[in-house]
């Protein structure tokens, strides 16, 4: 289970990055490379991630004109990450186009394809802050529209929060993944995210995988803190498994 556990290397520093790498890479099983850490570390920070045995999610949130997204997320794929992500708001043609390219560029260069997640609606954004840009629906229905258009463009799967799991997966299926931020331990605060779930509770919603930053690394523990949300992961993920499919 602690495969499907993604810490968030939310760091300034290449060094500090490694100590946590060092300390956490038997809890958890991929690291999290956001971009203040990227833009002060380089592709080295991948390259340090892989050198201690574990994966990359690549964090940058592209959004831009579909061809400069699509070579990022080659050169993404060429940095061997085994996951990046893209906003779904950037539109169909340029998920549809990082999807093709990428998948052409790793199999006329042998690279193993990464994960090309769609970021909907950031955990941070309520409603009332999609109003003052424009956006009249509210949280699910949004998060709904962009997930129901980055799986027709070929994503792999989003990134939302816990509490637009049922949506997503009733509109997109079991195939399609799941990331989830916005998860704590039971107890603790919800820092500037507004749509939270304990680890247990988003993995028994139905998600794939969980990024978790803070509260791991401001335990007094990070590792056991990292393992006691990995268990409380496997009894939400077993809870799912056990609970009878929906009637459709």
């Amino acid at each position: 289970m602690r495969h499907r556990l993604i810490f968030a290397l939310d760091v300034e520093t290449l060094s500090e990055a490694e100590r946590l790498v060092e300390l956490l890479r038997e809890a958890v099983g991929v690291f999290k490379i956001g971009k203040q850490l990227f833009l002060h570390a380089g592709p080295e920070v991948v390259r340090m991630v892989h050198r201690h045995g574990a994966e990359v999610f690549l964090d940058l949130k592209f959004h831009d004109i579909p061809h400069t997204v699509a070579r990022a997320g080659v050169e993404a794929a060429r940095l061997g990450v085994r996951f990046f992500d893209l906003h779904a708001s950037g539109s169909f043609e340029m998920m549809e186009r990082t999807h093709a390219e990428v998948a052409r560029a790793c199999r006329r260069e042998a690279l193993r394809r990464p994960k090309i997640l769609a970021v909907t609606v950031l955990t941070s954004l309520a409603t009332s802050d999609l109003r003052r840009v424009g956006v009249a629906d509210g949280v699910e229905s949004q998060v709904g529209r962009l997930a129901r258009l980055a799986r027709r463009a070929g994503m792999d799967g989003v990134v939302a929060s816990p509490l637009e799991i049922a949506r997503i997966r009733r509109d997109c299926g079991r195939g399609f993944l799941i990331v989830t931020p916005g998860v704590r331990p039971a107890g603790r605060g919800h820092d500037d995210q507004k749509r939270v779930m304990t680890a247990g509770e988003a993995m028994r919603a139905g998600a794939d995988y969980l990024v978790v930053g803070r509260p791991i690394r401001d335990a007094p523990d990070p590792p056991a803190t990292a393992r006691e949300m990995v268990a409380d992961m496997a009894r939400g993920f077993l809870a799912a498994r056990m609970r009878p499919p929906a009637r459709g």
